[in-house]
């Protein structure tokens, strides 16, 4: 397994503070969810497009996952799902991207369960064969209405593989998923991983994120599941300071984490 870390933890760094980052910190990819503090946008300009190609290119840092909003269950229909998803297949296949990352969403009272499941199992397959073509992944994360992985695993039922899976690991364990459970569903088709760790607050539903090992997700625990079921791709640490500006600098929390899972015996 290799390490990588999201620029969600970063919003006020420049792309050149980015890659000195990650080599002083001992990370060998970079995903990507903020250019210069800015959520990335498929219609971004040509000439922006090539020089993020070649900061990471020159770098020798491979963009491990390329993250949208899109929202392929709570979008109002398919096609505008598919309308916003496709320009960022490109995108990520320009930047070299394994994977491309969606949400599911939390659709409307008057939408039924199977409604939303349909509608996202329609959106992947009908951009599954682009992305083949392309070389990549999609990955619908564990998040939101979808943290629990037997809803993911039900939208991924049957589609080609190139519909994957992106397990955040602090979401399915929220609620009640296990490192065993999520590897029994959805084992051979998670393409990425996001590491975090978090600590619900006493006598609250809340949740607040930790540095790793301070909180009580099981990330060891997920970890050791992944090797034992043969994951070989990125673990990417998912500081969400641009959500939570209260958190730790990430000057603090990425060499932490890192330090962490090197521990563990991640490699370097």
């Amino acid at each position: 397994m290799k390490l990588a870390f999201s620029t969600l933890a970063c919003p006020n760094w420049s792309l050149d503070q980015v890659v000195a980052a990650a080599h002083e910190y001992g990370y060998q990819g970079v995903e990507l969810r903020l250019i210069d503090g800015k959520l990335i946008d498929g219609a971004m300009p040509a000439t922006e497009r090539e020089r993020v190609r070649k900061t990471f290119a020159g770098a020798g840092l491979p963009v491990v996952a390329v993250d949208t909003s899109v929202r392929i269950a709570a979008a109002p229909d398919a096609k505008t799902a598919l309308d916003e998803l496709r320009p960022l297949l490109e995108l990520a296949s320009e930047w070299e991207s394994p994977v491309v990352r969606v949400f599911g969403g939390e659709w409307d009272a008057d939408r039924s369960r199977e409604d939303a499941i349909g509608q996202a199992r329609h959106v992947l397959e009908e951009t599954a064969r682009t992305a083949q073509g392309l070389g990549l992944s999609i990955a619908l994360e564990t998040h939101d209405r979808f943290s629990s992985v037997e809803l993911v695993a039900d939208v991924l039922e049957d589609l080609p593989l190139s519909a994957a899976a992106l397990w955040d690991v602090g979401h399915p364990y929220r609620v009640g998923d296990t490192p065993e459970h999520v590897l029994r569903l959805l084992s051979g088709r998670i393409a990425h991983v996001h590491i975090k760790d978090c600590r619900r607050d006493p006598g609250a539903d809340d949740w607040q994120l930790t540095l790793l090992g301070e909180g009580e997700v099981p990330v060891r625990s997920c970890v050791d599941a992944l090797r034992k079921a043969g994951y070989t791709g990125w673990l990417s640490v998912e500081w969400e300071k641009r959500w939570h500006p209260e958190l730790a600098e990430p000057e603090v929390a990425l060499p932490q984490f890192a330090q962490v899972l090197r521990s563990w015996g991640v490699e370097k």
